[in-house]
Formats: C-alpha cells, structure tokens, sequence
C-alpha cells in the first residue's frame, strides 16, 4: 500500500523489548498464525500456545488476543491458553475472570450469508463463513473474483445497515456496534489491565482501529508485515518475528514479576 504520492512508507522501527508495566493485545491471523488459504486450515501450535500461556502468567492476565474470528475459534486455535479474548471484531468477548459479553446478531447477518452463498455457488475458491455476528466472503484462492465480491459487500452493507469490514482477501458484513478499537478500550477499564500500558499487534486494516485506541491510551501500535500507512509506531517482518519478540517479552517481564510462590 502506497500513500497519496504513491511512495511505500518507510519501514518501522522494532519495537523494545523492556516494557514494564504493558498490557498485551494480539491479533491471531497474520500475527499470531500465518494466514491460510482457508480459515479452518489453521491449527494449534505448540510454540504459539507456550508463548500466550507465559505471557498471561508474567503479565498476571495482562494478555489477550482480540481478533475477527470467533471466541470459539480463538480457543480452538490458541489450545485454551488465550485467557481473555475478543472475537468478531469486538462484538463478543471474554473477560479475565471468565465473564462473556456479547453484542445481539443483527436480523441482517441471515439475508448477507444468503447473498454470499448464491456469489459464491458458481465461483470455486470462494468461501462463506458464517461467525453467528457476522457474515464473511472469503476470496484468497479466488483473487479474481475480488472486484466483484467487494462491489457486492459495498451494495450489501448500504441496502442492510450492516457495517462493512475489508480484511486480508476477505470481506465481512458485521452486526454494527464494535471493533477492536473499542474491544481494547473495554478491556483497559478492567482489572487486570486497568492503568497498564496497553500494546496493539495487528496486521490489516481491521486492527487500525485497535492500534488508534492503544495510542489514546498512551501505548502504541506493531505493525506486522509490509510497510503501508498506519497508526502503529512499530513493525515486525512476519510470524516469526512476533513470536521471538513475545518471547522475548515474556523472559523479560518474568524478571520484573513478583516472586512466584
């Protein structure tokens, strides 16, 4: 993604690896997991399921993964160790003592899966996901069809009034009401984040409005993946990277924690 006079922003700088006193939030696709041609084509991993365990224990729950998939699909993909947790961008979410919050699916979520499944009966490679509080059109194995499926989602979220959210090669037609953004800030006004640094990892779009909402908060954004135009002070190449970093953190703020009984 280029800015206005078509020039690639420059690339960010790593982010520290001494943070006392942060507060995590952690897309899961692209940040956590490497996207996938298909979105049950991503499982458990041991490392990634270690990373978030520690990192809840050092951080003493301070740690939560705040992604568009559901709540159910974060706990089948982080093996349990995500403790707090919001899905669907925002609109359903799991406090740190367990407690679930989750917005009323609009009436319209059923006539947008209709619309995406007759668009995508006759175009292989196009997907549908139905997340109960939205409806997701999937077009990574059929780039193709991308001016057409987006030009559908538009005439949809106008004739609905549901909200339209472009991610990484999918387009998802949301209940109205959140996003990450506000997902972080309900968790900043709870224990056991409350007066925490809070910390965004995203990769898309969709994790703009999460890194705008740390940046508000008095934390900053990590961007992950190519240089494009974005609210995030920092970046991270891949994966791999935010692993090493997460690590990195975890050995780190296990120093600062108070002794382990």
């Amino acid at each position: 993604m280029s800015d206005a006079q078509g020039a690639v922003p420059p690339r960010l700088p790593h982010p520290p690896v001494f943070l006392p006193g942060l507060a995590l939030f952690l897309d899961l696709d692209g940040v956590l997991a490497p996207l996938a041609p298909t979105p049950d084509a991503v499982g458990p991993d041991a490392r990634r399921t270690a990373v978030l365990a520690r990192l809840t224990q050092v951080l003493q729950g301070r740690a939560a993964v705040v992604s568009g998939r559901t709540l159910a699909e974060i706990d089948r993909i982080s093996d349990g160790a995500a403790r707090a947790a919001s899905g669907v961008h925002g609109l359903e979410r799991r406090r740190d003592d367990g407690a679930l919050l989750r917005t009323t699916p609009s009436p319209a979520i059923s006539q947008a899966l209709q619309a995406f499944h007759a668009f995508a009966a006759d175009r292989p490679g196009v997907l549908v996901e139905d997340k109960g509080l939205s409806a997701g059109l999937h077009f990574r194995q059929a780039p193709a069809e991308g001016v057409a499926a987006t030009r559908l989602a538009t005439d949809l979220a106008a004739t609905t009034g549901l909200t339209l959210q472009p991610g990484s090669m999918v387009l998802e037609l949301k209940t109205p009401g959140a996003d990450k953004g506000t997902a972080v800030r309900a968790f900043m006004k709870e224990p056991p984040f409350l007066g925490a640094i809070p910390v965004m990892v995203g990769d898309d779009l969709t994790d703009e409005a999460g890194f705008e909402a740390v940046q508000g908060l008095g934390g900053f954004g990590v961007l992950v993946g190519p240089s494009r135009p974005t609210a995030a002070r920092y970046q991270l190449p891949d994966v791999a990277a935010v692993l090493d970093w997460l690590e990195a953190l975890a050995a780190d703020a296990h120093k600062e924690a108070p002794d382990e009984a």
